[in-house]
């Protein structure tokens, strides 16, 4: 079993080059203007849970995460290619709401600070 700091090094390795393969090489309208927010990867080198997010917010998040789905072997071939595992685990998407959530408490406080 590989150590935490060697999980968290692929994690952020995949991160890399997923936000790069998004940004690079596809073409699917679906998958426009989102980026990876975290990538989890368990101890078994099983799963990589990919946390996605758009500048939309979640109105998008149905459509950007069937689109992910659809692409997942794409994305698992490549990566493999570009991250030398013995076994590249399988990939899951989630969405992400933490920028939202950011962008709502920040409105909130500016909203308070007006008041003073």
């Amino acid at each position: 079993m590989p150590s935490g700091i060697r999980l968290q090094r692929i994690a952020d390795r995949v991160r890399q080059e997923l936000s790069e393969l998004l940004i690079r090489e596809v073409n699917d309208p679906r998958l426009k203007q989102i980026f990876v927010t975290d990538v989890r990867i368990d101890r078994e080198l099983a799963y990589a849970d990919i946390y996605v997010s758009a500048i939309e917010g979640a109105e998008r998040s149905a459509e950007i995460l069937a689109g992910m789905e659809s692409a997942s072997g794409f994305f698992r071939r490549v990566l493999a290619a570009k991250v030398e595992l013995r076994a590249f685990p399988k990939l899951r998407f989630h969405w992400d709401p933490t920028p939202e959530n950011a962008d709502h408490i920040e409105k909130i406080l500016a909203g308070l600070r007006e008041k003073k």
